[in-house]
């Protein structure tokens, strides 16, 4: 199957290119040819610095402009230029591990119903205390995710910036929501996904994530208003939070 990676980038002029080469250094390591059976295409957001020229300058990236300002808007127009079958959405500070491209192939292929696939976070630049908070988080989401979904019957469960989707899935969605420009993209697309296929939120397809929100806004400040955006997302169609903050790296 051909994987399109579509990287939402604003103001990602110093992340950007660390992700980028992971995800070509993955795009190898699974035996795939960047051109041929796999795509990068950065989506430059409205970005204000170098984001554009950075991209351009790392061979076999593709550069598309969404002046809209907001992730969905974002996704959707990599999407629209996209060819593969399956679409890997990453965040541009985002890393992907060594074998995360090839879990995402074995998964696609083992389970024929499967439209989206995703996994946690672990954050770098941030104490190790941090991680555990976050792991604990991530297992109570989950646990939710299982009570909504099964005893429910309402909702489902993606990692915005670490999720993989089928082209044909995607097409059957329609117009994008886009009152979901930030917070509650991802449990938004989730819940749509879910009534086309199977949605599968799994630990074994961990990546790796900036902590700079979690540092720049707090911890249990990003982890309570994550999860009241899960909720208003699943229930209510709607994000709680409309408004978010941009924190970015400076040049050194």
């Amino acid at each position: 199957m051909k994987i399109s990676f579509v990287v939402p980038a604003y103001n990602e002029q110093v992340l950007l290119p660390r992700s980028l080469h992971a995800i070509r250094d993955e795009i190898a390591r699974a035996g795939k040819i960047l051109g041929e059976d796999a795509e990068i295409i950065v989506v430059n957001n409205a970005s204000t610095d170098n984001t554009r020229a950075v991209a351009e300058g790392i061979a076999g990236v593709r550069v598309v402009d969404e002046p809209r300002k907001g992730l969905v808007q974002a996704r959707w127009c990599g999407f629209a230029y996209s060819t593969g079958e399956l679409i890997a959405n990453i965040d541009a500070d985002t890393i992907i591990p060594p074998g995360w491209l090839s879990e995402v192939l074995r998964q696609f292929e083992r389970t024929r119903n499967l439209v989206g696939l995703s996994g946690p976070y672990e954050y770098y630049g941030v104490p190790k205390r941090v991680n555990m908070v976050v792991a604990s988080y991530y297992r109570m989401a989950w646990l939710a995710y299982v009570i909504n979904h099964y005893i429910l019957n309402v909702g489902a469960m993606l990692q915005g910036g670490n999720f993989v989707v089928k082209r044909e899935a995607m097409l059957k969605l329609g117009n994008p929501d886009h009152r979901f420009s930030f917070y509650g993209e991802d449990t938004d697309m989730a819940n749509r996904l879910s009534k086309v296929g199977r949605v599968k939120f799994t630990f074994r397809l961990p990546a790796q994530s900036s902590g700079r929100r979690l540092v720049g806004e707090g911890v249990f400040t990003i982890g309570l208003r994550y999860t009241m955006n899960f909720f208003w997302a699943t229930f209510r169609k709607k994000p709680f939070t409309e408004e978010w903050q941009d924190i970015r790296e400076e040049l050194s």
